[in-house]
């Protein structure tokens, strides 16, 4: 519904509704409206909203101004620099990988014949739903001596294994994670491209590398560059890898430096500033996305891999491998020998009651964080994308722009204002602090589906509704919420999942005693416990691929 259609309606001389207009008079009706045909009670909760997302960045920068006498010393001191530098560092050489890695596979499995394409399309993506730190975890424990890797090679009379940790192992457990943020949206536009140029170019004896170099990179490439600065945003903000592999990132040394108020608001000020320019240079690139004439589409081009495809065949199987097969036995092999230890009569460090304690409590606090995610998004989406508020744009932007902001920032924001104000000891120590920071981290993955929503409801089901007389909250009650529901429970559920790996905020916020499956598993990882972290690490995966299943995948036609 547009302003333009909210006004028609509203006004006195419209024809469309005489009736409407008997029983529901132009005066009584814009009163409490803005010019738009908001609610003034809408405009006001959605902008309290917007500024709530704002809250921890504002903070941060606000405390990092007023909390030192001289900041811009500190912030640029080799304590400081020294942090930032090596994430920088780590970023590129991330991004860099994963923009390989991810455009080559998506070039594989979309234009050539490589045996089992579709298979790998499928499978390709799954490192997703894998947190980090426990595929960092995994690659420890299998590729390091003593792992996995270790005893099958001694097997071969072979002592040497790789040691993973500091630069080269944060580097390669990311790349391996984060190259579906490039992959995705290349495949994406590889499959949109109209394959009549490619095949042009080839008869007017281009060769395959010349026609993909002329007229195929030049339409991907902002596709290419978009997923590139996400794998960056990405790595800048892990913190569960880089712990483990201990590489001092910034997010590693504001943890270390959490109870060092000064030098984390410093380190946190310069992370702040580098995920501002990452976000607005993804925002550049994804203005750049080229349109595409769907008239003009025609059946992709699959080009032949001849006597190279089965060597493609394996790099392929190898990318899968290392990132999600790997991973996935060492889990399966440390749960399964934990299982057996107790089997014998051994014990682990936690009982089956712990284990079902942390998944209550994951299941419990995420349902709750994604329903108050939604609900909290939905003001400022109707805003958007009902009424066209003016000023809606900047709330909206807000929301989405607090999904930049790390974890870790969100949970230390929300830590030092619990210890240093009088409202914030209210909240110190709760289960609402911890649902609201997971609300500011991933409640813009519910602002696009909601928007979806409700762009989705027919104009002329309000029209006829108010008609009949129909009030607001009615017309909301039994026209909006049934058609919208399907594709809330999707916003819902992508939150659920994300909060369910979430780890700095978990770890940093959650009240004494509230054990998380991610907490846990972390816990264990840095304790050694590696059976206990296995166990807790396949109820993880379990839960949330069955909760993706039920709760986003089958409603993807509603999307």
């Amino acid at each position: 519904m547009t302003a333009i259609d909210t006004d028609v309606r509203d006004s006195p001389v419209s024809d469309e509704a005489p009736n409407k207009l008997a029983s529901d008079p132009s005066p009584r009706r814009r009163s409490g409206r803005s010019k738009s045909g908001a609610p003034w009670l809408l405009v006001a909760v959605g902008t309290v909203l917007a500024m709530a997302f704002a809250f921890p960045a504002a903070y941060l920068v606000w405390r990092n101004y007023t909390e030192q006498a001289d900041p811009f010393e500190l912030l640029f001191s080799d304590r400081t620099l020294a942090p930032l530098w090596r994430t920088i560092e780590l970023a590129v050489l991330v991004s860099a990988t994963a923009t390989i890695m991810g455009s080559g596979l998506a070039w594989v499995t979309t234009r050539t014949d490589v045996p089992g394409r579709r298979f790998w399309q499928v499978v390709l993506p799954l490192p997703l739903v894998i947190p980090t730190f426990i595929g960092a975890a995994a690659f420890l424990r299998t590729v390091n001596p003593g792992g996995l890797a270790g005893d099958f090679v001694a097997r071969f009379g072979i002592d040497e294994t790789i040691r993973l940790q500091g630069l080269f192992g944060a580097w390669l457990v990311l790349s391996m994670f984060t190259y579906p943020y490039v992959y995705l949206p290349v495949s994406a536009r590889l499959r949109q491209l109209p394959g009549s140029l490619e095949e042009s170019a080839r008869v007017l004896g281009d060769s395959a590398f010349v026609a993909f170099r002329r007229v195929v990179l030049p339409q991907i490439s902002s596709a290419i560059g978009a997923g590139a600065l996400l794998v960056f945003l990405y790595t800048i903000s892990d913190f569960g890898a880089v712990q483990l592999m201990r590489f001092d990132t910034l997010t590693r040394a504001i943890f270390t430096n959490k109870l060092n108020f000064g030098v984390a608001l410093a380190l946190a000020q310069l992370l702040l500033v580098l995920a501002a320019v990452v976000v607005l240079a993804e925002r550049w690139f994804s203005s750049r996305t080229h349109g595409f004439d769907r008239t003009r589409q025609s059946q992709v081009v699959i080009y032949r891999l001849g006597r190279h495809r089965w060597p493609v065949f394996g790099l392929v199987a190898l990318a899968v491998v290392a990132s999600v097969g790997a991973p996935m036995v060492a889990l399966v092999d440390w749960a399964v020998s934990g299982l057996s230890r107790v089997a014998d009569g051994g014990r682990l460090t936690i009982d089956a009651a712990g284990v079902a304690t942390a998944t209550w409590h994951t299941f419990f606090v995420s349902s709750l964080a994604a329903i108050a995610a939604v609900a909290a998004v939905l003001p400022v989406a109707l805003l958007v994308g009902r009424f066209k508020a003016k000023g809606a744009g900047v709330a909206h932007a807000l929301v989405i722009s607090s999904f930049a902001v790390p974890g870790l920032l969100i949970a230390l924001a929300l830590q030092f204002w619990t210890f240093r104000s009088g409202p914030g000891l209210w909240f110190k120590d709760t289960t609402a602090l911890l649902v609201f920071a997971y609300i500011v981290r991933f409640g813009a993955l519910a602002m696009g589906v909601t928007l979806v929503a409700i762009r989705s409801v027919p104009a002329q089901l309000h029209d006829a509704a108010a008609t009949l007389g129909a009030a607001a909250t009615r017309r909301f009650r039994t026209i909006d919420v049934p058609i919208m529901t399907p594709a809330l429970l999707a916003g819902a559920g992508l939150v659920l999942l994300s909060t369910m790996k979430e780890l700095p905020i978990s770890f940093l916020i959650s009240p004494i005693g509230f054990s998380t499956l991610a907490t846990e598993m972390f816990k264990s990882f840095e304790d050694a416990f590696v059976a206990e972290a296995g166990i807790m690490a396949v109820v993880l995966v379990s839960l949330s691929s069955v909760l993706s299943w039920f709760l986003v995948l089958r409603r993807a036609d509603h999307l």
